[in-house]
């Protein structure tokens, strides 16, 4: 089975990036010689992804004035609004009459490398058999990611940002998941929470309640989510002294 489709949430307002973002969206903004987004895209290119869904926001017209029809980048570029923004769940769901076969989603203010992260998260959802599979690593600061409670190699639990002492891991979501369409269901399924926001990692919790095949798969080497300037310098320090491939 070939993946074919992914989904790049792009819909965010980038406030901790100001002033930089009072003029460009955030996931324009360059690490080395390309916009962070555009790293994204080519490790999507890479795993053999041809169509990719761009979700922004309203007036948010800077991406698709960079990547047009996606023809130039080795894509074929749709892109989708969400005329509000109500969590990460929301974005996915928002892709939906879209991705009608099993894709992956990528966040596009993170920036990973080596590029065939993707592909190998790819590669372990095929040969698992898995209903949904999350991308982690081992994280310092449990209280920015979803964080997993494993057994072998599914997921037995997963909590948006918790208090140390409830974090049953350091094993994070870094924002690379492969979903199969099943995930539609449970982001329709999953109640807003906080700021009235639709969690993805709620929507996954139901999955796990179902006993869908809910997995993980570690990713390694670098990732930074580019959400601060001083988050930004890291990610062009590391770039412009690594081989980047």
């Amino acid at each position: 089975m070939l993946v074919r489709k992914g989904l790049i949430p792009a819909a965010g307002s980038g406030t901790r990036l100001g002033p930089f973002t009072n003029a460009i969206p955030k996931e324009l903004l360059p690490v080395g010689d390309k916009a962070v987004i555009e790293h994204v895209v080519d490790a999507m290119h890479l795993a053999g992804i041809e169509e990719v869904v761009f979700v922004v926001s309203p007036h948010k017209h800077g991406l698709s004035d960079y990547f047009g029809s996606g023809k130039r980048f080795g894509i074929d570029a749709t892109y989708v609004v969400q005329d509000e923004r109500k969590g990460l769940g929301d974005a996915v769901l928002a892709g939906e009459h879209v991705l009608d076969e099993t894709f992956t989603v990528v966040l596009g203010d993170n920036f990973f490398a080596p590029k065939t992260f993707l592909k190998d998260l790819i590669d372990f959802h095929i040969r698992e058999k898995a209903d949904s599979t999350i991308g982690v690593a081992e994280v310092e600061d449990v209280t920015r990611h979803g964080i997993i409670t494993p057994s072998g190699n599914r997921i037995i639990d997963m909590v948006e940002k918790p208090p140390v002492s409830e974090a049953k891991s350091n094993l994070g979501a870094l924002g690379a998941y492969v979903f199969t369409p099943d995930i539609f269901d449970a982001i329709r399924n999953t109640k807003p929470g906080y700021k009235g926001e639709i969690q993805l990692t709620d929507a996954i919790r139901l999955q796990i309640e179902e006993k869908k095949n809910v997995l993980y798969n570690k990713i390694n080497g670098i990732h930074i989510d580019v959400g601060t300037p001083k988050d930004l310098m890291h990610a062009n320090d590391w770039y412009l002294t690594h081989d980047s491939e």
